[in-house]
């Protein structure tokens, strides 16, 4: 499985703190090279249903699957996500 980030996507995650931003990044490489990525993926609910969310650390990655490929959506702090 591939990973691509929206441009929304991407400007979220350059107002992250370097450090983060290399660990967000390397917990995407190793999410998309397991064989059934979804498994470490919770699904989402109400007005964003049919999208998940990875946890590291305290920060969420929300990306949808299409045709195997995960579309990264928004990448932010647990307080903050879910209300964009």
């Amino acid at each position: 499985m591939e990973y691509y980030l929206t441009p929304a996507a991407l400007r979220d995650l350059e107002k992250l703190p370097h450090d983060i931003r290399k660990r967000i990044y390397h917990k995407l490489n190793f999410y998309t090279r397991q064989p059934a990525p979804l498994i470490f993926a919770r699904q989402l609910t109400n007005e964003v249903a049919g999208k998940f969310r990875l946890r590291v650390g305290d920060y969420r990655i929300i990306f949808n699957v299409v045709k195997n490929k995960m579309i990264v959506h928004a990448i932010g702090h647990r307080r903050d996500i879910y209300k964009k």
